[in-house]
């Protein structure tokens, strides 16, 4: 479904009514957004046909090629077929390389975490762990690159607070 609708994050949220027609399409959604909600509200009373929310939830700051997204969103699936086989280094194997065709995409990023540490997703996710393992990983992919992405106060995951 991400990949079918260009999802790189989570929360989202889609709104299907009964004729299968798409009214609300939202990456980022949050059900404690009042904005949110109320879209969703009006669209169930019949008060609007389509939802637009303008807030920006993520703004990717690099945007890869029509084959380099390809090529990421099927090393993606390899990888998740890996890992639900149990075979967690190809999985890793996969998902590192998809990382790298398309590094804001914050699903693949965040499974290859879940896959090396789990203990991290589980009973609660350790969004502060999150934001320093990125700040970690993005300081690594900018001396790969040369630049530098994440500012004195470190990298932030889209939809957290520090």
């Amino acid at each position: 479904m991400a990949n079918l609708l260009g999802f790189k994050i989570v929360p989202n949220g889609i709104f299907i009514d009964k004729e299968g027609t798409i009214r609300l399409l939202k990456q980022g959604f949050h059900v404690t957004n009042d904005e949110h909600v109320g879209a969703v509200r009006k669209l169930i009373r019949g008060e609007i046909e389509k939802a637009e929310l303008e807030d920006q939830y993520f703004n990717p700051s690099a945007v890869p090629s029509d084959l380099e997204l390809q090529l990421a969103q099927t090393k993606f699936k390899l990888g998740m077929e890996y890992a639900k086989n149990g075979n967690k280094e190809a999985a890793l194997k996969e998902l590192d390389e998809a990382l790298l065709l398309d590094t804001e995409n914050f699903l693949i990023r965040k499974q290859r975490w879940y896959i090396r540490h789990p203990e991290k997703f589980t009973p609660t996710i350790d969004i502060e762990w999150q934001q320093n393992q990125l700040k970690e990983e993005k300081t690594k992919e900018a001396q790969l690159k040369g630049e530098l992405e994440c500012g004195p106060e470190g990298c932030e995951i889209p939809g957290t607070s520090k």
